[in-house]
């Protein structure tokens, strides 16, 4: 059964709902759909399925883009109705030709709606008792058919195979199958040249078999402690002697200087640890990016280069006309050529091809049925409307500004807790480091948590950057249960006053199970305020399954009935991609979580925000 259909403009304003429905939704499945659907660009699926307690709902809808109206059907996914679509498609057609602009109620569209449902139900019903007639029939005679086909050639293979054998073969059979070791139930023939070859081991390279040699192995064998006494009597080598490599030395060449340092300690056994100091540069999570506009006239010449195939299949007549009047509406086919360009340019940018697809089919679904203007082409349509998808995705919906979150939980007298999660080797400790190093640059207090207790040096690479910057570190060894550790950590942090608690988590990949569900526990144990997935710019459509994969695992795994999941972003290494910066859209898009932070390079400085106009720009390029 139905439960809603609604009417709505893009605006937000509601022009007309089903009151014969009447049914009192459960939770709030249309502004979910708005909100996690429509605003984020995903509206060329088919549906989107809503859960709510005590209920499962599927909706389903169509826009009218000239004239700027959606419409949303609802109904039980357990259901399935068949006319959804039909029904949808039937309210279109009829709204649109009553729609006025300065008209907000539209209450005798119910005794419209009652036919049209009418009619569609009809339609359907029509449709599935056509399809229960016509299948069996044709379906059933044959399956009898191939039955008695099949029957009938078995019957003769088994009767030709014994009449041929005999008994004297058969018993034949059941030594070669014995011989062979393995049988099909079939009669196999040992192919005589081959079993020889593997005996005689001399020469048939050729074979297909790769057999083996026995008489070379012989020969090793016999020939093995020869060679071994040849060497051990060439290689006599005084133990007490420590053979060293000396530097050539040059004439008039100046003194050596030391240039191995990775030896931290000096002759006393202290270790010597450099010092970073907080004044040492400023963070570039504080330095405004400036844009060059240089980037506008490549785009107006990737723009004309995209439309020129069009241009030469209409003529220059017909395309100079439709320019100047205007098309009447946007079609698919018109779409398609711009669109295909758009998605090819996007992939190049490193941009998940999965992502990339679901753009274009939302950016198509927001365009179709629109009046091209005057003195426009369709490419350039295309592409400034996804400039305008791509700057909303990007966009955070949420503040994402850290420091007036921690000043929050400082006049609640407990820490921030932040915990950084990820794959191996994306550099989480690292821009760990980065974090407490622009914490500590405005007057934040930071602790770290070395809850990395399964990698070998975790401990000990925390330690060293805690020592660099000169904050404490809390640190229980190796094979202890992480959660606890972060526990224990965060409870320090509150008798000693430290305003931030940045926990170091393991890294791990999305498909290891025993590491989830350990990552899952520290969640819900202690529930941090803020969980950073921190992810490589150099990943294309791994960002999809390493997200999308992390994500269902934290929900699956979690213990709690509103699981956390992730709710921001770090990006690492993004000085190494030059212009692929597709990996940022893809986490975004397919996790609903902003990028919060951009690492990009090796020193504590090198830490900045997003740029979302520089990274669109870079996109469409």
């Amino acid at each position: 059964m139905l439960e809603q259909l609604l009417i709505f403009t893009r605006g937000g304003l509601i022009l007309w709902t089903c009151k014969e429905l009447g049914n009192a939704l459960k939770g709030s499945p249309i502004d979910t759909l708005i909100r996690s659907c429509l605003l984020e660009e995903r509206s060329g699926a088919a549906s989107y399925n809503y859960d709510a307690p005590g209920a499962s709902y599927t909706l389903k809808w169509t826009f009218h883009n000239e004239l700027g109206l959606v419409f949303v059907a609802v109904y039980q996914r357990i259901l399935h109705l068949l006319y959804v679509d039909d029904l949808l498609a039937l309210v279109r057609r009829e709204f649109s030709e009553i729609y006025d602009p300065k008209r907000t109620v539209y209450n005798d569209f119910d005794e419209t709606f009652r036919q049209l449902r009418m009619e569609a139900e009809a339609r359907a019903e029509e449709l599935k008792k056509s399809k229960q007639m016509v299948k069996p029939v044709n379906n059933s005679k044959k399956q009898g058919q191939a039955q008695k086909a099949g029957f009938d050639k078995g019957n003769k293979k088994r009767e030709g195979s014994s009449a041929a054998g005999g008994g004297d073969d058969n018993d034949e059979g059941k030594g070669r199958k014995l011989e062979n070791g393995h049988s099909n139930g079939n009669i196999f023939e040992i192919d005589e040249p081959r079993m020889t070859a593997a005996v005689n081991g001399k020469e048939n390279t050729s074979s297909n078999f790769s057999a083996f040699d026995v008489s070379k192995l012989q020969k090793r064998t016999k020939g093995g402690k020869k060679t071994d006494t040849v060497v051990n009597k060439g290689s006599k080598v005084d133990p007490k002697k420590k053979v060293t490599k000396k530097n050539r030395v040059w004439d008039d060449a100046p003194p050596e200087t030391k240039l191995d340092f990775t030896d931290p300690v000096d002759g006393n056994g202290n270790e010597k640890i450099e010092v970073v100091p907080a004044s040492q540069g400023e963070s570039m999570m504080d330095v405004e990016e400036i844009i060059s506009s240089d980037s506008e006239g490549e785009e107006d010449d990737n723009v004309q280069k995209d439309s020129k195939p069009e241009a030469t299949k209409k003529g220059w007549f017909s395309s100079m006309f439709q320019s100047i009047a205007g098309k009447a509406n946007l079609e698919k086919g018109d779409l398609e050529p711009a669109l295909k360009a758009l998605k090819d340019r996007l992939m190049t940018k490193n941009v998940a091809e999965e992502i990339a697809e679901k753009l274009c089919e939302s950016v198509a679904a927001s365009l179709e049925g629109k009046k091209l203007a005057s003195f426009t082409r369709v490419s350039s349509t295309v592409q400034a409307a996804m400039e305008e998808a791509l700057v909303r995705i990007l966009t955070p919906r949420r503040s994402i500004d850290i420091l007036r979150d921690v000043h929050a939980a400082k006049e609640q007298r407990k820490p921030y807790v932040v915990v950084f999660v990820g794959v191996n080797g994306v550099g989480k400790s690292t821009n760990l480091a980065k974090v407490a190093y622009w914490l500590l640059q405005h007057d934040v207090s930071v602790m770290m948590a070395a809850c990395d207790t399964f990698r070998s040096g975790a401990v000990e690479q925390l330690r060293t950057h805690a020592r660099r910057l000169q904050i404490p570190i809390f640190e229980k060894g190796y094979e202890k249960d992480p959660a606890i550790v972060a526990k224990e950590a965060i409870q320090e942090a509150t008798r000693n006053g430290s305003d931030v608690v940045l926990v170091d988590t393991a890294g791990r990949m999305q498909d290891n199970e025993p590491l989830m569900r350990a990552l899952s526990k520290l969640i819900y144990l202690n529930n941090p305020d803020l969980v950073l997935f921190v992810g490589e710019a150099l990943v294309g459509n791994d960002a999809v399954d390493q997200l999308s994969k992390f994500n269902q695992k934290l929900a699956d795994l979690s213990t709690s009935s509103t699981p956390r999941l992730i709710d921001g972003i770090l990006l690492t290494k993004f000085d190494t991609i030059d212009d692929k910066v597709g990996a940022a859209l893809s986490m975004v898009y397919i996790s609903g979580a902003p990028v919060m932070f951009v690492g990009c390079g090796q020193s504590y400085t090198d830490l900045k925000k997003l740029n979302v106009k520089s990274i669109v720009k870079t996109l469409l390029k």
